[in-house]
């Protein structure tokens, strides 16, 4: 692990958006070297993804111009681009340090990670229902803002709380539940989501929040009595045949897993975890989920917000996109599923700033995957 007063400035950096392009593409394939991490272990043997016809060039529009795959890689500054059509291998690449071995930070994407995870343990009997208040699965917020509030109402971050999820914000909310990490101290960071306060009533307001997300981490480590990184092995990395183990933060040595962010995997271990969403939840034929909850967990809200139980909805406005999710995380990381065109798409990447520093929109980009592979 990087030395602690190295490590915390470089975190810093990073967050803030202040580091060169060749560090942040550094970062993303170290960052399990900056904190405490666990172990997701792999099984014995990997699960070989078959090939499939090799995507054709595309076209991206609706744009200020037309670009094509190629401009997609060097503006939005690609890392690793996977593309699956029917379980199938159709486009790999690997860019700016990365190699097919080499693990990369997923940032947010992690919160739809932890969101399956939820589904695993409803499915497992270790959690009765998502209308379950947080008083009563932890216990150490009994005297908070989040006492009455509902594991469905976390998962859909519309609790109610204030909270502030500006990366480049100093003073933020987002910031500050980072500098309670960067202190490695066991049960920090739940001592600051148990000092929040309520600003909305419960259910009626969305706002993003990566510690809600920590939260729905602790609440899984608290009903199963695993680490979020034994829990995944077991119920997911394992069965999927992942060829890598993976590695998620910890915030102490001997803290909680970070649900919200944290977790390195390997791209076609990414992909093959989307692939088991586009397959329903299923493993070898066993259901590992309840029925229906990948439809459940990305429904819109009453409001129409485009946001599930940690996973985003592309915009309405294309049909190209009818009933595809995603999952999302900053620096451009993103895992776009299409059932409908059975087509999944895993992009890593390591742009500028956290958040809105792409060129080419990412939705765009999946939109005409959606023209190439359905010809």
């Amino acid at each position: 692990m990087i030395e602690k007063t190295v490590a915390n400035a470089t975190i810093r950096a990073l967050y803030g958006g202040m580091l060169t392009p060749g560090r942040v593409a550094e970062l993303m394939i170290s960052a399990e070297e900056y904190f405490p991490t666990a172990t997701v272990r792999r099984g014995n043997a990997a699960r070989a993804l078959r090939h499939g016809t090799p995507l054709q060039q595309l076209q991206i529009s609706g744009l200020e111009r037309d670009y094509d795959l190629v401009d997609y890689l060097a503006l939005n500054r690609v890392t690793g681009l996977l593309v699956l059509k029917g379980g199938e291998i159709v486009r790999e690449d690997y860019e700016l340090g990365l190699t097919p071995s080499t693990r990369h930070a997923s940032f947010s994407l992690a919160k739809s990670i932890c969101s399956t995870l939820v589904g695993c343990a409803l499915a497992d009997g270790y959690l009765a229902s998502l209308d379950q208040p947080l008083s009563d699965l932890l216990p150490e917020l009994q005297h908070s803002a989040y006492a009455d509030v509902s594991l469905r109402a976390l998962l859909s971050m519309r609790t109610g709380i204030a909270w502030d999820e500006t990366y480049t914000q100093p003073n933020s909310d987002r910031r500050r539940f980072l500098d309670a990490q960067l202190e490695r101290q066991p049960g920090a960071l739940l001592a600051v989501m148990a000092s929040l306060q309520c600003r909305h009533p419960i259910s009626k307001t969305f706002n993003y929040s990566t510690g809600e997300t920590f939260l729905v981490g602790a609440v899984l480590e608290a009903t199963t009595g695993r680490s979020l990184a034994d829990y995944l092995s077991e119920r997911l990395w394992q069965p999927l045949g992942m060829e890598h183990e993976a590695r998620w933060w910890l915030e102490s040595p001997s803290g909680a897993g970070m649900g919200g962010s944290g977790l390195s995997a390997t791209l076609r271990d990414y992909g093959r975890f989307a692939q088991f969403i586009l397959d329903g939840g299923m493993i070898n034929g066993h259901r590992v989920v309840p029925e229906n909850w990948f439809d459940e967990a990305t429904q819109p809200q009453p409001d129409g917000m485009s946001y599930g139980y940690q996973w985003w909805l592309p915009s309405n406005d294309d049909v190209r996109h009818t009933g595809a999710f995603m999952g999302m995380g900053i620096f451009g990381q993103r895992m776009y599923i299409n059932p409908k065109h059975q087509l999944v798409a895993v992009v890593l990447a390591a742009r500028s700033k956290p958040s809105n520093s792409h060129i080419i929109s990412d939705e765009a980009f999946f939109a005409s995957l959606v023209d190439v592979c359905v010809r």
